[in-house]
This record gives C-alpha cells, structure tokens and sequence, in this order.
C-alpha cells in the first residue's frame, strides 16, 4: 500500500519493482487507492508474466487497520481471489470480491464519494452544535444511535470534539481520492455535484497547509467559511 499512482506504477513496474522480482505462479496484491485503469494495466503485466495480481483497496481508517476490521475491495480473477483470502483475513472483516481487474478501485471511489458527503454532513452538525452552545461530545452520542449514524461521526466526531486533527487518513489522500474519482465519474458521463464540493473544499485546505492533517480537519474549512468562499465556492 503505497500514497499514489505514480507511487504504484513505479514500484510495481518499475526496472526493480516487484513484478521483476516476482516468479510464475506468485501472488501481487495492492492495497493503493489508486486508478481503474492502472490495476487494469498491472493485471496485464501480472498475467504476462505468469503472475496472479488483485487490486484490493481498503477503508476503515486507522481504527480498522489496527484492530483488523478493514473493510476490504478486490479486484481480480477468481484465482486471484482464493489465493489472496486467507491473507485478507488477517485484515479485515468485510472482503469482498467486486469483479475483474479494475472493480476494486471502481469501488473505493464508491466508498470515497459516500464518505465525503458524510464528511461534510458531519463536520456542519458539530459546527452548529458547538455555535448553539451544546456539548458536542453529549450531541455525538446522542445522535449517533440514530438515523444520523454514521461510522464519521462515531469515530472522527469525537476527534473533531476534542479538536484532535491528528491523521489516521491524511488530507492529502482524501483529495488524492476525489480526483480519480471526479476523473473516473467525468469518464461515466456523470456530474456529481456533492462530489465536486468536497474536492474543491479539501483543495482549498490544501493550499491552506493542512494536507498532513486527518480528514476530520474538513470542520476548519467549515467553520471559516468566509475565508475560503472564494476557492471553495462555499457561503
């Protein structure tokens, strides 16, 4: 699991990257959040030279991965699949086999567009409840049981609370994510509104200097909205 595509491309095919080093019969896994269209190209470079490839993207943050929960995205032959299982388990919880090469990355950018619209849900309900003058750690439990639910305000609610913007998922990433997946959905013929909201306002964080911080810093953004108005098209 490494940070970028080009990060992806260059340690898997690279002159002395992995698959220069891997034999028939071996075993390639990515856990990278990265491009369809790359893990398709792996796959072509895996099978050519005899190797089993699987683009497997995970979520669950640095919670998940700690207690190895992560939900956990494959993309790949059945083959793949089966061989790559018990190493999966040790994890995650939730592994699922989404199809060939590539579904694994159509699908983390399923599971990123899901997450910054409840990013942004998130982060607004605590600014209102800390400008209304609640606990907002009292306010997280209390609607966290609820239909307002979500795995953000039950694990980084309490974080933005404490004003705690230590990364488990890093800013940069985020955005990283949200521009395959504005590229990917321009690709499809589709214009998602909420999508090209979140890009511009995790942008603008950014170019603020926050791109090392975790994705619940999304709530600076929107407690000054005023200041970034401008670049991130918010009022």
């Amino acid at each position: 699991m490494v940070g970028t595509p080009d990060d992806v491309e260059s340690v898997i095919l690279g002159p002395d990257g992995v698959l220069a080093g891997l034999k028939p019969g071996a075993l390639l896994v990515d856990f990278t959040t990265s491009t369809p269209s790359l893990a398709l190209h792996v796959a072509a470079w895996s099978a050519a030279q005899g190797v089993m490839s699987l683009d497997a993207p995970v979520s669950g943050g640095d919670v998940g991965a700690k207690a190895a929960t992560l939900s956990i995205m494959c993309g790949g032959s059945d083959e793949a699949f089966s061989a790559a299982r018990p190493w999966l388990e040790l994890l995650g919880k939730n592994i699922v086999h989404m199809g060939g090469p590539g579904a694994g990355q159509h699908t983390k950018m399923c599971n990123q567009i899901l997450i910054c619209s409840n990013m942004i849900g998130m982060t607004e309900s605590l600014v209102y409840a800390r400008r209304a003058g609640l606990d907002v750690e009292a306010v997280i439990k209390a609607i966290g049981a609820g239909a307002a639910g979500s795995w953000a305000v039950n694990n980084l609610g309490p974080r933005v609370a404490r004003r705690d913007f230590a990364p488990g998922f890093m800013i940069e990433h985020m955005a990283k994510d949200l521009g395959i997946a504005l590229a990917e959905s321009e690709r499809l013929g589709l214009r998602l509104p909420g999508l090209t909201l979140a890009r511009r306002l995790y942008d603008a964080l950014l170019r603020h200097g926050h791109g090392k911080e975790g994705t619940q810093a999304l709530v600076l953004a929107i407690e000054d909205a005023a200041r970034y108005d401008d670049e991130a098209e918010i009022g």
